[in-house]
């Protein structure tokens, strides 16, 4: 069952969302050659907890890290700790925060200082897909329209969807009905209605689809060692149109 919010909880969740977005704008200006994943996650859960949160990634199924760092060829999961950045590395930065009993759920893929042209236009046509896919969150669309706009976009550019990992529903739980996948066919699956709130997230690699996860039994990987991104947002389908919770890449 998908769960429409109210007005008053969908603004609940902005509120998560705000927290979310200083939480990562913080941690942007941290990434650097030389700084540790542990030490962002570190910053991550001080911050977020100053404002009244909880990390929702801390103990969730068990993982050990208050966000999700995954550089380079790794996708999603990562768990923080003694990774040292290095020019020409890539960082997905996945964070959830849960405030007041709701959840804002986002990522973004960061450069460490310059890093090479195909690498960086990954970063640029995944960003892109998301920001398409989140338009197709108005009342009357459906679901397939949302993972069509990220699949067309990002295979016209040549990359590959991760088809095994999806975005989800999401609320005063981080996964809720439905799954999001990124690839899929317009006008397609269940429709979108005032109060659903999906958490949108493009994953693509540089090479293949395939994935594999490592031998943390967290960590995910492209599975032919090619660069991979990871974007998203958290946002609401509303009457006058979509509403991004938590809207990190805006100062």
């Amino acid at each position: 069952m998908i769960i429409r919010k109210t007005a008053a909880q969908i603004e609940k969740m902005a509120a998560a969302g705000a927290v979310h977005a200083r939480c990562m704008k913080m941690l942007t200006g941290m990434v650097r050659a030389g700084v540790t994943t542990a030490e962002l996650d570190h910053a991550a859960e001080k911050f977020i907890r100053s404002q009244g949160g909880v990390p929702t990634f801390k103990g969730f199924r068990g993982f050990p890290g208050s966000i999700c760092t995954s550089p380079n060829s790794m996708v999603v999961h990562g768990i923080p700790g003694p990774c040292e950045l290095r020019k020409g590395d890539i960082l997905s930065i996945d964070v959830g925060v849960t405030l007041d009993g709701w959840v804002a759920d986002g990522a973004s893929t960061l450069p460490v200082g310059e890093i090479d042209p195909t690498t960086a236009r990954l970063l640029e046509v995944t960003k892109e897909a998301l920001d398409l896919a989140a338009e197709q969150m108005v009342p009357g669309k459906r679901v397939g329209d949302v993972s069509n706009a990220v699949q067309s976009h990002v295979e016209a550019a040549g990359f590959s969807i991760i088809r095994s990992l999806v975005g989800h529903g999401i609320g005063q739980n981080m996964h809720e009905e439905p799954q999001i996948p990124n690839y899929g066919t317009p006008g397609r699956g269940p429709e979108i209605e005032t109060g659903m709130v999906f958490a949108i997230e493009p994953m693509v690699n540089v090479g293949g689809p395939d994935v594999f996860t490592g031998e943390d039994g967290w960590s995910v990987y492209s599975g032919d060692g090619s660069m991979a991104a990871h974007f998203e947002y958290t946002v609401a389908a509303t009457d006058d149109g979509p509403l991004i919770l938590n809207p990190w890449d805006q100062s």
